[in-house]
């Protein structure tokens, strides 16, 4: 199946920003699920395109004169086709899995975390366990689909109810703790609305087992297949949003944004 996409995201400020550095993630790499047909990035002057650390295709805007609005579209061609099992993914294999049992400051384990965690050690290497813990994760802490507001893991786990953000930090983190590599992953997810397809913004994990990375999205409860989109890999939410910058003046910031999807002929 052929998708057309599209994001547009728009920064209003109420006062000028006098400068301001943008770095962008909002550009897919093919995996073996999905091939990209045409992606193209619109921004209010030429970004420059690179790769972070990770292997994400990065662009960074950089404006040095007042403005009060920023818009930034991303729009292409994804095609979407179903793979036999969830195959390696070459794209991002130059890094070595190892990097992802690092720590970081929000996905650190706390002792509440820790005893948590710890009875999956054993099996910590099978994907069936993993399945488990995400399961158990989903099962103690609901999903609260008002609260936007991110956490670390510790936090998100003491508060019982959290985001779909707190969610894959926790697992990630719980993943860490047993010696099982594991990322974030920031994305599209697609579904069905009244027969027509939408596509949002979303946030998934991947754990690394065996010889290969395998998905885990504990919003949808199931291994993530052609109806999600990635964009981008990291250590945790930081390293993989799809926009993060600085900004000089500005005042008070109001962002929308939004995602459409159709299937292209």
């Amino acid at each position: 199946m052929r998708l057309s996409i599209q994001h547009e995201t728009f920064y209003r400020y109420d006062a000028p920003v006098r400068a301001s550095t943008q770095c962008i993630r909002l550009t897919p790499r093919e995996t073996a699920r999905h091939t990209v047909v045409q992606w193209d990035l619109d921004t209010p002057r030429p970004a420059t395109q690179t790769h972070d650390g990770y292997g994400n295709v990065l662009h960074v805007l950089t404006l040095d004169k007042p403005v009060r609005e920023i818009r930034i579209r991303a729009h292409g061609v994804v095609e979407s086709g179903e793979a036999p099992r969830e195959a390696a993914d070459p794209v991002w294999s130059g890094l070595s899995p190892l990097v992802f049992l690092r720590p970081t400051a929000i996905t650190r384990v706390d002792e509440a975390i820790a005893r948590f965690a710890e009875p999956f050690r054993r099996r910590s290497g099978v994907l069936t366990a993993l399945r488990e813990l995400a399961g158990e994760i989903v099962a103690r802490m609901p999903l609260n689909d008002s609260n936007d507001e991110s956490h670390s893991a510790a936090q998100a786990f003491a508060a019982g109810r959290i985001s779909a953000r707190d969610q894959a930090h926790l697992f990630i983190a719980c993943c860490r703790h047993v010696g099982v590599p594991a990322r974030y992953v920031s994305g599209y997810v697609m579904s069905n609305l009244k027969d027509t397809p939408r596509i949002t913004g979303h946030a998934w994990t991947e754990a690394w087992i065996t010889d290969r990375w395998r998905s885990f999205d504990l919003v949808e409860s199931a291994a993530p297949g052609t109806e999600h989109l990635k964009l981008a890999v990291g250590a945790d939410y930081l390293d993989a949003c799809p926009i993060r910058g600085i900004r000089l003046g500005g005042g008070i910031e109001t962002m929308e944004a939004q995602a459409k999807v159709q299937v292209a002929q």
